[in-house]
């Protein structure tokens, strides 16, 4: 790291402490809106409909977090930011909580004084490109011109991957998947890199998808989570136990359907009492009323619903639940207990 950069980083983690320290959700609830930061448009996680009102499965976790501090699904500003730009606008306070396919990692965690809370995604690189180029494995990509977005885990993993395998490779740099996207189909460039999840979504949006494959290898660990600045614990532990609720509903059977009747009658689960508030003070230790979970999964549901209404194999996105299934059905999601 050079000087500049260094200074830059420094300037950077000691803005997001101090604005830290001031409190994010006394801020939150003084303005009476979420300030949500997300991908500048990707189908499934988050991009504005033809209305205008922003969908996706990431918003659905800004609107979870709204509804458990306002009481208001739809208190929220959306502030979308590309690869680059989303650390400082999450350092600067325009956002107060960033919910946009963002990997967890030791430098973002700690040189970057950032705090993630919770994975919301299991993920990992892959790549996309034309059928008619007829390349089956990513081995077979020796000098290809490669899309990769800049600000991004995707440039060291891609950089990693092929000087491990002793392949050359000429990057194309773009600033978001919208001009990514564009580049690639105007064959800019041979292939496309990214997350899986994220070339699912933008394959969705094709014309001719079935045109397009993505190459079975995956070459990183990408855990996405929702990122909040370094130094605010409350706010922190907010976001997460806002998310654990959602995962911990799925596993305990609370939907979006029965969530109000489970509430208004307690049942013989105490965990699921706990959460909901009707035993015990969480929310209280939280800064939120008993009820702030049952307005989290009365939004769009728990972890699996809000998976399958966005980007579900029943969706254009079409994902499996892979390692994004419940620990009790073979994949990694585990939330930690209610008590």
């Amino acid at each position: 790291m050079n000087n500049t950069v260094f200074v830059g980083a420094l300037a950077l983690a000691g803005l997001s402490a101090s604005l830290a320290a001031a409190g994010t959700l006394d801020d939150v609830k003084a303005r009476g809106k979420l300030n949500c930061g997300v991908a500048t448009g990707v189908a499934g996680f988050a991009a504005p409909d033809a209305n205008g009102d922003w969908q996706g499965f990431d918003v659905a976790i800004c609107r979870a977090v709204a509804a458990a501090i306002l009481g208001d699904p739809t208190a929220i500003d959306f502030v979308p930011t590309n690869g680059k730009a989303r650390f400082t606008a999450l350092a600067a306070g325009e956002v107060d909580l960033l919910a946009r396919n963002t990997t967890w990692t030791f430098t973002r965690d700690v040189d970057m004084k950032f705090d993630f809370a919770g994975v919301y995604y299991y993920d990992g690189q892959g790549f996309m490109i034309p059928k008619d180029l007829g390349v089956s494995s990513a081995k077979d990509l020796d000098g290809a011109t490669i899309c990769i977005q800049t600000g991004t885990t995707t440039e060291m993993n891609l950089a990693d991957f092929f000087r491990t395998n002793n392949m050359k490779y000429e990057p194309v740099a773009v600033d978001t998947n919208a001009e990514a996207q564009q580049q690639y189909l105007a064959g800019g460039c041979d292939v496309y890199t990214s997350d899986a999840s994220g070339l699912a979504a933008t394959r969705a949006t094709f014309e001719d998808a079935a045109n397009h494959v993505i190459l079975p290898e995956i070459i990183s660990k990408e855990p996405l989570g929702p990122l909040v600045r370094h130094g605010d614990n409350e706010w922190a532990d907010l976001v997460r136990w806002t998310l654990n609720a959602l995962v911990a509903a799925e596993e305990l059977g609370v939907t979006s359907v029965n969530v109000s009747e489970l509430a208004a009658a307690p049942g013989n689960s105490p965990e699921i009492n706990r959460m909901l508030g009707t035993e015990g003070n969480l929310g209280e230790m939280l800064g939120l009323s008993p009820d702030w979970a049952v307005r989290a999964i009365s939004v769009a549901g728990n972890y699996g619903e809000i998976f399958e209404k966005n980007i579900g194999a029943n969706t254009p996105i079409g994902l499996a639940r892979g390692l994004n299934a419940q620990w009790t059905s073979g994949g990694l999601l585990y939330s930690p207990p209610f008590r």
